[in-house]
């Protein structure tokens, strides 16, 4: 991995993240296994399936992931984190704006459509029968 984290940071992080979590629910096996399961696939800016089996399956990580995102723990736990630290001005967060998408999520429209032309459109007798008033009976 491109970097590393001392043992002191992953402990305050973790008391942190733990204490940023809901109080309802299951708790977790291992909380540092899943965030350094994140802190893998940021770093080394892999798909989720690409994540490596020490970190347990795929799916499992991503699902905890997008149930706490959802539950805003995420933004709880970076507030904090940046609440403790006294250069936490100077440090620069990412988010899902930066994260490059593939080709197939850019959202191109499909295929061509005919389009008539406003000329012929207005030279043509509408296509809707207009309804009947009670004048013109």
């Amino acid at each position: 991995m491109s970097t590393r984290m001392r043992e002191e940071d992953w402990e305050n992080a973790l008391l942190v993240f733990r204490a940023c979590l809901p109080r309802r629910g299951r708790k977790a096996a291992d909380d540092r296994r899943f965030l350094e399961a994140l802190h893998f696939f940021t770093v080394e800016n892999v798909r989720w399936r690409a994540l490596p089996k020490e970190y347990g399956h795929w799916n499992t990580v991503w699902k905890r992931f997008d149930r706490l995102s959802k539950a805003g723990v995420f933004e709880a736990f970076f507030d904090t984190l940046a609440a403790m630290s006294p250069s936490a001005h100077l440090i620069q967060m990412f988010d899902s704006t930066v994260v490059r998408a593939y080709v197939s999520a850019a959202g191109a429209k499909g295929g061509k459509r005919a389009r008539r032309s406003v000329a012929r459109a207005a030279g043509s007798r509408p296509r809707s029968t207009a309804k009947r008033t009670a004048a013109e009976t």
